[in-house]
C-alpha cells in the first residue's frame, strides 16, 4: 500500500498545479472546481462560465451572469419569513439575514442592510434609461439586484434582491453549514439560544468517506480530517503512509450536545465502518486505518466503552469488535486538499456506507 500512498501524494501536487487529478488507492479521481468553504473563502475562485452553466439552473446564471432580472412575486424567496441567512449562490459568502429582511411589496426580496463586514460592491447603473445603483457580490461578482433610497430604518435604504442569485440557510443549518459566526444576532434578537459544542476524535479508515458522511449528520457542526493517535509532531500524510507514526487518518468532529448527543454520534461511527478488522478497513491496511475511539474526559470515556460493548453484543458483526478506546492526544489537521475531498470531488474513492 505504501507505494499506492506514495503514488497518491505525487497527484496531488499536479492536480494543484491543475495539470491531473488525485489518484488514491490506485483509482484516478477528476479533477473539481473550487467548492466553496466558509473557513477558506478567501482563497474561492469563480468557476468559468460553461462550468457555471451546469451548476445553476439557466435563470440563476441569466440573472447572476447576465445582470437579468426574475419576475416579480414569482421567485424562492420574496415571501420567505423563515429565519436564516441568503448567501451568492454562486460562493456561498454571506449577503444578507432575515432580520433585516422586510416586505416593500414589489414581489422581490428586500433587505435593509447587507449583512455586517459583507463585501458588497455597488456600481452605476445607466440601463433602460435610467441611473440605479447595482449590488454585485465582492468574491462571485455575481449579479444582486439594486440598491434604492427608498427603503425603512435609519439609512433609509431599501436592497431588491433577485432570489435567483441566492441561496437561503436556514438558521438551524447555519452552524453545520459553516455560518456559525452569524448566530449571534439572531441569539440577541431571541430567535435561538446560544449553543453549546463538544468535539469528539474518531478514527475509522479512510478519512474521506468518514467525513463526507459525518459532516451530513444532523448537529454536526464541524468536521476537520487529519492524524491522531501517534507520537510524531507535525505530521504529513506521507509520514502517516509509512505507518511509522502511530497516527490513524481521523476526524475531530465538533458537535451540538442538545442536538445531537456523544452516544448518538458513536451509534453513527459504528455504523459507517467495520470495526471488527484489525488496523484495516476493506482495501486499506495498516494501523493509520485502525478503528479507534479517542475520548476526551472521563465521561466521553465511559460512554465509548458502553457503546462498543452494545455493538459487540448486538449480533450484527460476525467477528469481535477491535476498536481502539484511547485517550486524546494532539490532532493534527491534514493537508488542506484532503479536507472534505468528496465535496470537491463527487464521485471520489470512498470505503464508507452508513448502514441500518
Amino acid at each position: 500500500m505504501h507505494s499506492i500512498k506514495i503514488a497518491a501524494i505525487a497527484a496531488a501536487g499536479l492536480l494543484a498545479a491543475g495539470v491531473v487529478a488525485i489518484v488514491r488507492h490506485g483509482r484516478a479521481q477528476p479533477a473539481g472546481i473550487s467548492t466553496y468553504e466558509p473557513e477558506h473563502m478567501k482563497d474561492f475562485k469563480k468557476p468559468e462560465p460553461m462550468e457555471l452553466k451546469k451548476k445553476l439552473s439557466s435563470e440563476q446564471f441569466e440573472v447572476t451572469q447576465q445582470c437579468g432580472t426574475e419576475p416579480p412575486f414569482r421567485n424562492a424567496y420574496w415571501d420567505n419569513h423563515k429565519p436564516g441567512i441568503y448567501v451568492d449562490v454562486v460562493s456561498g459568502e454571506p449577503l444578507f439575514s432575515s432580520l433585516d429582511k422586510f416586505d416593500s411589496g414589489t414581489g422581490w426580496p428586500s433587505f435593509t442592510q447587507p449583512v455586517k463586514g459583507t463585501g458588497i460592491v455597488e456600481k452605476k447603473d445607466s440601463t433602460f434609461g435610467t441611473v440605479r445603483t447595482e449590488v454585485r457580490s465582492k468574491m462571485a461578482d455575481s449579479h444582486l439586484g439594486h440598491v434604492f433610497d427608498d427603503g425603512p430604518g435609519p439609512k433609509g435604504l431599501r436592497f431588491c434582491i433577485n432570489s435567483a442569485s441566492l441561496k437561503f440557510i436556514p438558521v438551524a443549518e447555519m452552524d453545520q453549514a459553516g455560518y456559525g459566526e452569524y448566530l449571534e444576532p439572531f441569539v440577541k434578537a431571541g430567535v435561538i439560544k446560544a449553543s453549546t459544542h463538544e468535539t469528539a476524535i474518531l478514527a475509522g479508515g479512510c478519512f474521506w468517506g468518514m467525513e463526507e458522511i459525518i459532516r451530513k449528520i444532523p448537529g454536526v457542526i464541524k468536521t476537520t480530517v487529519g492524524y491522531s493517535g501517534g507520537k510524531t509532531a507535525n505530521p504529513t500524510y506521507e509520514d502517516v503512509c509509512t505507518g511509522t507514526t502511530g497516527h490513524a487518518e481521523a476526524i475531530e468532529v465538533v458537535f451540538d450536545p442538545a442536538r445531537l448527543s456523544y452516544e448518538a454520534l458513536l451509534d453513527y461511527f459504528f455504523r459507517m465502518h467495520d470495526p471488527t478488522t484489525l488496523n484495516r478497513q476493506h482495501n486499506d491496511a495498516g494501523t493509520q486505518y485502525r478503528s479507534a475511539i479517542f475520548y476526551a474526559g472521563e465521561a466521553q470515556k465511559q460512554t465509548a466503552e458502553q457503546v462498543k460493548a452494545r455493538w459487540d453484543k448486538s449480533g450484527k458483526f460476525n467477528r469481535p469488535i477491535t476498536t481502539e478506546v484511547a485517550a486524546a492526544t494532539k490532532f493534527y489537521s491534514a493537508e488542506d486538499y484532503h479536507q472534505k475531498y468528496l465535496v470537491k470531488h463527487p464521485g471520489g474513492y470512498t470505503c464508507h456506507v452508513l448502514r441500518d
